[in-house]
């Protein structure tokens, strides 16, 4: 199957010189993975922010956030026999992993869906507390019950896990903590209660045993999740054999439940698929696409900070077109849009 995405031709939407450093000292390397919603007639993205500190000769320098939720700068000596530094996103020292950014969350909006700027009064989300001392990362929103919940990467020294806040204005925040422990992330709330029940997509990483599948949870209140069940696995030598994770809330259509999700392979290529779940039973999967419905291929999408790549947990939905907002090559935001009968012509349904 092709590439049946419908690039913006204004792409990219946003690069690293679009907006400003968080503060003196930092430089901004990378707008990833935006969260998207509608708010006030207008549609938003909480776009991750990438940071580290500005390079001397001679050292290695790279952000972390202290108790108190200030970002501290760690100096260390770059021909030091204990650090590896081949992998752009973590410094391995000592035995241990830094990011060699710090990422928060940032809030943009747009009156047309194409051209988007930081609105007074909307401050950046940033890493609280020990379980966030490395940042936060690729926030989903769902919007239910009158709410809106942010699920996002919360990542430490302790690991990733998935932490959440609610907001009602985009100006005060309730904080949850860490609502799914490590190793987790890409969680997607749905929309809608089922059966009186809150879900949940998410995806536990596995080194040993298993394997990085999208999982299915639920919940009596939204905070506390259970019943977990494996929902969609990676594929042997497929374009998704290595990890797969869910993009954002699944998109109810009279078919199922419609997830677009990313899946990567071994040479680190990351694409975007389509799965289809039951509409009264989520842990059903009705269908799933054999290619992928979006690869990388423009140029944007194929070199940048980490290169060949093409990542979603943000969309907006009206009518038959799905608006997606993605993260190309770990350093750009841009938009495609999509047909959903088409994806589902390629589901098979």
């Amino acid at each position: 199957m092709k590439d049946i995405a419908q690039r913006f031709p204004e792409n990219p939407l946003l690069s690293p010189i679009d907006l400003k450093a968080s503060e003196d000292g930092l430089q901004i390397i990378c707008l990833l993975n935006p969260g998207v919603f509608t708010f006030e007639g207008k549609t938003w993205l909480i776009v991750r922010v990438a940071e580290n500190a500005i390079q001397k000769e001679g050292s290695i320098f790279f952000p972390v956030l202290n108790e108190v939720g200030k970002t501290e700068i760690v100096e260390l000596p770059s021909e030091h026999p204990e650090l590896i530094t081949t992998d752009p996103r973590v410094i391995r020292y000592m035995g241990l992993d830094y990011l060699t950014t710090l990422s928060h969350l940032r809030l943009l909006c747009s009156d047309d869906g194409v051209h988007f700027y930081e609105p007074e009064g909307y401050k950046p989300l940033f890493g609280q507390g020990a379980l966030q001392a490395f940042g936060i990362e690729d926030c989903r929103v769902t919007f239910l019950e009158n709410k809106y919940y942010l699920t996002f990467t919360a990542v430490s020294g302790n690991g990733v896990g998935v932490g959440m806040r609610t907001t009602t204005d985009w100006k005060t925040f309730e904080n949850h903590g860490m609502i799914i422990p490590p190793h987790n992330k890409d969680c997607a709330i749905f929309e809608e209660k089922i059966n009186g029940l809150y879900y949940c997509l998410h995806r536990p990483s596995s080194v040993d045993i298993g394997g990085n599948y999208i999982w299915l949870a639920e919940s009596p209140d939204g905070l506390h999740w259970g019943n977990h069940k494996c929902l969609v696995k990676t594929r042997k030598d497929n374009w998704d054999s290595h990890r797969v994770g869910a993009g954002a809330a699944p998109i109810k259509t009279e078919k199922g439940w419609l997830e677009i999700y990313h899946g990567a392979n071994k040479e680190h290529q990351y694409c975007l698929g389509a799965v289809l779940l039951d509409l009264n039973n989520p842990s059903k999967v009705l269908a799933r696409a054999d290619e992928p419905i979006m690869k990388p291929t423009e140029p944007y999408e194929l070199s940048g900070f980490f290169g060949n790549v093409v990542f979603t947990n943000g969309h907006v939905v009206d009518g038959d077109t799905i608006t997606i907002y993605y993260g190309a090559s770990d350093e750009f935001v841009c938009g495609a849009r999509f047909s959903i009968k088409e994806i589902l012509a390629a589901l098979g349904v």
